[in-house]
């Protein structure tokens, strides 16, 4: 019996996005699958536009805007297939890019999720910045990606065509096996966005799950598309939401010494972008370890934590990507990890 399938996107005041990436969507060319919006409560004209332009979509309106995290899990309860693909507004799809990421997840019951080759819209012959060829996590929690270190991103000449396990697959377009989504708790709403899918992940490889890349399947991203990069809001969720994913998910020997150096790392970031005259950005840092100190006394169990943590890591780099990169200046993936790919 085929395999029920729903490409389920959340959306809020994306109209000019779906408008212009639904069609590629819905022409994915695969035998069967379903095509859902959930709608964050949305203040444009989204519903509307939906219901008259695209009639053969389903449309989810949730109450209030929920956030990535928690609208996606509030969404989900509502679908009911064998696997999901969460997909971004502002994602335009290759025709037949379902098929290898569809024929790579089946053949294998141990892999819980993927993600396609994730490259730049307004650049196709380079990788974009929210996943790439597949994420990655270094020993402190900093992630990149195979053709994306920090704020660099490499063109695409073929490098990463392999498919690969990986740490964290991207949350702009991860196809997960439903029920495994539902029985690891699903995404941690206390993130509201940003790192939510690498803590996922963190957590799927802990149950004894892979996470892969399918390179053979192709999207084009534009990014930021709901909060501008530098975005103050932005700066805090991954700040904040970092420190909590390595709380919940760290053996306890590992974290009471790395947690600290994170701090005096980030201090560094921040004392460093206040002198170049980026105040919003260490006051977003600040913030942000404020929240991560309030989530741990007062609110650590609103947090969706690992099931075991006895599975095996896929794409964990034991040393520092931030010595690699801003110290012996390494700027590509494969020059990092050399021959870990």
């Amino acid at each position: 019996m085929q395999a029920t399938l729903s490409i389920v996107i959340l959306n809020w005041n994306g109209r000019k996005y779906l408008e212009k990436f639904l069609p590629s969507v819905l022409a994915s060319g695969y035998p069967s699958f379903e095509v859902i919006v959930a709608d964050n409560a949305s203040s444009d004209d989204s519903v509307a536009f939906l219901q008259t332009a695209f009639p053969t979509v389903k449309v989810l309106q949730l109450p209030e805007n929920y956030g990535f995290a928690k609208g996606y899990n509030e969404a989900l309860k509502q679908v009911h297939s064998d696997y999901y693909i969460l997909l971004n507004s502002d994602v335009e799809v290759e025709p037949g890019w379902l098929h290898p990421l569809m024929a790579l997840i089946q053949r294998d019951d141990t892999i819980g999720a993927c993600q396609p080759k994730i490259l730049m819209y307004d650049n196709k012959a380079s990788f974009e910045y929210a996943g790439a060829a597949g994420g990655w996590l270094d020993s402190l929690g900093y992630p990149f990606a195979r053709g994306r270190v920090f704020d660099f991103c490499e063109l695409d000449h073929g490098q990463y065509n392999d498919n690969a396990p990986v740490f964290w697959a991207s949350g702009a377009a991860l196809l997960v096996r439903a029920k495994l989504y539902h029985e690891l708790g699903g995404l941690d709403e206390f993130f509201f966005a940003h790192q939510e899918e690498i803590d996922f992940c963190w957590r799927m490889q802990l149950a004894g799950y892979k996470v892969m890349v399918c390179p053979a399947s192709v999207v084009y991203h534009v990014g930021g598309g709901t909060l501008p990069k530098g975005n103050e809001w932005k700066v805090f969720l991954n700040f904040r939401n970092n420190l909590v994913m390595l709380a919940k998910n760290l053996p306890l020997y590992q974290s009471i010494w790395k947690i600290p150096l994170r701090f005096l790392l980030d201090s560094i970031s921040a004392w460093k972008s206040l002198f170049d005259g980026q105040g919003t950005y260490f006051k977003a840092i600040l913030e942000a370890h404020i929240g991560f100190m309030g989530w741990l006394v007062f609110r650590h169990r609103k947090s969706v934590f690992p099931k075991s943590k006895k599975g095996a890591l896929n794409g964990w780099y034991s040393g520092s990507v931030v010595w690699q990169h801003f110290v012996k200046g390494k700027k590509q993936f494969s020059e990092i990890v050399a021959d870990k790919k």
